[in-house]
């Protein structure tokens, strides 16, 4: 490590320039993280933060709510095999709704659940409904110009709703969610000539041993994790954005090695004359280690500061979410690829001729 510091102390504007590389590398990929996460998100907060483990959908319904309808029958042969906190009836259709007076259009995702369903939102401001005209909306509803106690009116039906309460984290295909009660729903669902069913799926909070155990007859079972692949997009727009940022790692760790490459060679006569007096091929090898490491860490300090300072300034508009523990892995995974892209500096220090060094250094 002396060796490293005092090498960075030597050359500062060259290693200042190669840390700044790193700066907008690392805050490039952690930035890109964040979107792809934020999006992911978006697409499908109300599925993933739910207690529910399973769905039971209609068969060859590919997963997908959107296109699952089970009927009254169907649902209850379900409830009787469980109790009655385990499973819950759930309702989802895209819609579109305006203020009463007003034609600016919003689109939503109406979701039909009992008042007790363990599938029910956190009320994180206002209050539960009270009335079948009353609902629940996702707080980004609020971009959009809603408030408490604001109409709105579905733009199918011209059914008028009034929100009493706001959650947080229920968004579905991009869009907020509006959790609504059976009566409600049976308004706004009657529109879909296509649906045959009263109801979307089962919704389940139970172990995947009891799952599979169930009677299913013509229905299917679906996890949680499929259900959400299912999403119209989710998996394409997930795919594109994860290829993007395994590119910026694989672009970063040959970045790394030719700028570390490239500065090995111009020290080669001086790690020959280091060899020629005792320091060993190790001592060496750890000095470019620490001096990467060194680097690496002090670039992801300040790549996490500016991610974490940008989107703390974000529209709320933008789907970003960077959890810690998602940041911490990024820059673990990152300092892995800076260290691997350095490895081919340490081969040529190995083969470094001290007397061949030394010949052409005079």
């Amino acid at each position: 490590m002396f060796l490293a510091l005092r090498e960075l102390k030597h050359a500062k504007l060259r290693y200042f320039l190669i840390s700044l590389i790193m700066v907008l590398i690392a805050w490039l990929v952690l930035f890109v993280t964040g979107l792809a996460n934020g999006l992911a998100n978006d697409n499908g907060a109300a599925i993933s933060s739910s207690p529910a483990t399973y769905f039971v959908l209609q068969k060859d319904s590919d997963n997908r709510l959107t296109r699952s309808n089970l009927t009254t029958s169907e649902t209850q042969e379900i409830a009787k095999q469980l109790r009655k906190k385990e499973s819950g009836n759930l309702g989802v259709q895209m819609g579109t709704i305006t203020p009463p007076k007003k034609d600016k259009k919003t689109d939503i995702t109406y979701f039909g659940m009992d008042k007790d369903s363990f599938m029910k939102p956190t009320i994180t401001e206002g209050t539960a409904p009270k009335t079948k005209n009353e609902v629940i909306a996702d707080i980004s509803l609020k971009e959009s110009g809603y408030t408490l106690n604001s109409n709105l009116k579905d733009s199918a039906t011209g059914q008028q709703f009034k929100i009493t309460g706001f959650t947080k984290n229920n968004t579905f295909s991009h869009a907020p969610v509006i959790f609504v009660g059976w009566d409600a729903w049976s308004l706004i669902h009657q529109t879909n000539q296509s649906a045959q069913g009263e109801y979307t799926a089962v919704a389940l909070d139970v172990s995947e041993s009891k799952a599979e155990s169930l009677t299913l007859g013509k229905l299917e079972l679906a996890s949680s994790k499929e259900v959400l692949q299912g999403i119209p997009g989710y998996s394409e727009e997930q795919g594109s954005l994860l290829m993007m940022i395994a590119f910026l790692f694989v672009i970063a760790a040959f970045v790394l090695a030719a700028f570390f490459y490239v500065i090995t060679i111009q020290k080669i006569n001086q790690f020959g004359v280091l060899k020629a007096v005792g320091a060993g091929t190790a001592y060496l090898g750890r000095s470019i280690i620490s001096q990467v490491l060194f680097l690496s860490v002090i670039s992801l300090a300040i790549g996490n500061g500016l991610t974490f300072g940008l989107a703390a300034i974000l529209p709320a508009s933008m789907p970003f979410t960077l959890e810690p523990v998602l940041a911490v892995g990024c820059s673990v995974l990152f300092l892995i690829v800076a260290v691997a892209g350095s490895m081919l500096s340490l081969y040529r220090v190995v083969k470094v001729d001290a007397l061949e060094a030394i010949g052409r250094a005079v």
